[in-house]
């Protein structure tokens, strides 16, 4: 019995692959680097997390020095239409191949962002790069969310933990009386988000924008071509 529903899991053509757990928890750890990249290198404005961003927005609004409105409203505005086309794309791929959605919306996020490295190679520090970095990892994280959005794997949106972290103290004895039996998952999830913005932070400070960049398109690519359509 047991070696009839192995055989059946490697036939099905979902089921091969990354689990989307793993797939997840990996691209929690690029969000990291990402918004390393994005607030340490790029004027103090987070593109993949939009909580930060608008209390960012409220501080450039308020004339705080070192917050730019023209950055967070870049980064918002071009969220917001990657969020759209993720929409989009989820309506056409939702109903079919969940492996399929997951890996095309990964290949989207790892070309745009293996571009984004290739202009901070070419150009750091130019005006244009800084917006060009902006907009295309703001769009790229809204394509993300709203496909991460829409797969509805609990406890794993990969660039917020808000809701992670309070759920992983509400779920507990001392909470409420909860069971805490998803809490391996939050914390592995709270793990993923400091190890990529530990990494990505030392990277920006020691070598630019460009590595941190390549490496979060490369990770994104491998997530691509591994992932299944299986939590």
């Amino acid at each position: 019995m047991g070696a009839d529903s192995t055989a059946a899991r490697t036939d099905d053509p979902e089921a091969r692959g990354l689990r989307l757990v793993t797939v997840l928890l990996g691209l929690t750890v690029v969000s990291g680097l990402i918004d390393a990249v994005s607030y340490l290198g790029l004027g103090h404005v987070f593109t993949a997390n939009m909580t930060g961003n608008v209390v960012v927005l409220g501080f450039a609004a308020a004339g705080a020095p070192g917050f730019s409105v023209w950055h967070t409203l870049t980064s918002l505005a071009c969220f917001l239409i990657g969020a759209a086309v993720g929409g989009r794309v989820a309506v056409r791929f939702g109903g079919r191949s969940r492996r399929t959605w997951a890996r095309v919306t990964l290949a989207v996020e790892a070309v745009l962002v293996g571009g984004c490295a290739a202009v901070a190679f070419a150009a750091p520090g130019a005006t244009g790069t800084t917006y060009t970095l902006i907009a295309v990892t703001a769009f790229a994280m809204g394509v993300r969310n709203a496909t991460v959005r829409k797969l509805g794997v609990p406890d794993l949106t990969t660039t917020v933990l808000t809701m992670t972290l309070t759920g992983l103290a509400a779920d507990t004895a001392v909470g409420g009386g909860g069971t805490g039996s998803r809490s391996p998952r939050r914390v592995a999830s709270v793990a993923a988000m400091a190890v990529g913005a530990l990494l990505g932070a030392w990277l920006v400070l020691h070598h630019g924008l460009g590595i941190p960049l390549l490496i979060a398109a490369v990770a994104a690519g491998v997530l691509a071509v591994s992932a299944s359509g299986r939590e």
